[in-house]
């Protein structure tokens, strides 16, 4: 009995991962703004003066909303508070807002995603500065927007892969929609935070730069989102997570072989590193972005062989070949 004891100790903690570590003690919580509320609850009688003390409230994000996301400029401009009033009664705008409300009614289990991610981002990276986050509904623009300690994410673009308004974008194809849903939401947020803090500032230029580079983004990932699933990660089904699995092998060979991963083409690492319905090249059951599942199995691998580097390590490396020459990466 001792024995068994034992060996169920031993393999529960081989399978332990190593990234769910304990942050019980860490207090301070990201910031939520519920920007979408604020502004679209302004009663709009004296339209200037509503705007000004909302813009006083948060005026960096104020700024980034109506400049970048909406485009509809700044509030010292003489027609200001006409355009955007325009926008917040636009007929569509306010039945979008009704729909969001319904879908977010109880936006407590996603604030709650959010916090706690960012209490990992807090273990990792003690010595950065919390963002704040601001819910914004943008006319389905961006999904997700950032700027210095600030995170604007579009709840309008997570409404769900049946939501019918999204059948009318003609600009946005269907394997982008299958991933606005809310389950996608927070790591998308985790993700554009790993782009913004962490930018590759010109030190790739390789495909097997881009991939190591997409695959350190996604173990930051990993480690602000240590229990969720691979697939919502990186937006893959169940099926093309598999393909990836099932054909990790041939995928690595096909880029040694056609001496991809040297390439500094901007078309060959387009190919592999975007998302689209399936990989350039791949069979058409492969998913987008193939190069970017290899370099986070890279990644994945290198932290594996060597426990003694930490996340925070990991993130300041920008030497992709000694991440793949120790990572000893080769499927089979």
């Amino acid at each position: 009995m001792n024995t068994l004891f034992i060996i169920l100790i031993f393999f529960s903690s081989c399978n332990r991962n190593p990234l769910k570590v304990d942050i019980s003690d860490i207090e301070t919580e990201i910031e939520i703004v519920r920007f979408d509320q604020e502004l679209f609850d302004l009663p709009m009688q004296d339209t200037l003066a509503e705007l000004t003390a909302l813009r006083n409230n948060f005026p960096e994000f104020f700024d980034l909303f109506t400049w970048k996301v909406i485009g509809v400029g700044g509030i010292q401009e003489e027609h200001f508070p006409k355009i955007i009033g325009e926008f917040l009664t636009d007929t569509m705008i306010v039945n979008i807002k009704t729909l969001v409300e319904n879908e977010f009614s109880d936006f407590k289990k996603t604030e709650a995603e959010l916090i706690e991610a960012f209490k990992y981002f807090q273990y990792h990276f003690p010595e950065k500065e919390l963002p704040t986050l601001f819910t914004m509904i943008s006319g389905f623009n961006q999904s997700v927007v950032t700027a210095e300690n600030i995170i604007g994410v579009s709840l309008d673009k997570y409404m769900g892969r049946d939501f019918t308004y999204y059948k009318q974008l003609s600009n946005v194809p269907m394997y982008k929609i299958k991933n606005m849903h809310p389950e996608k939401l927070v790591s998308d947020v985790a993700y554009a935070w790993a782009m913004t803090e962490f930018d590759e500032r010109g030190t790739a230029t390789t495909l097997l730069d881009h991939i190591v580079h997409q695959g350190k983004l996604f173990y930051f990932m990993d480690a602000l989102l240590p229990e969720m699933h691979d697939s919502l990660k990186i937006g893959y089904t169940a099926e093309q997570l598999k393909w990836c699995k099932n054909n990790e092998p041939q995928m690595w060979n096909f880029l040694v072989e056609e001496k991809m991963l040297y390439s500094n083409r901007r078309m060959d690492i387009l190919r592999f590193i975007n998302d689209g319905p399936y990989t350039t090249g791949f069979p058409t059951d492969s998913p987008g972005k193939s190069g970017v599942w290899i370099g986070w199995q890279i990644v994945r691998q290198y932290m594996k062989k060597h426990k003694e580097v930490s996340v925070s390590d990991l993130m300041k490396n920008m030497d992709y070949q000694q991440i793949l020459n120790d990572s000893r990466y080769y499927p089979e």
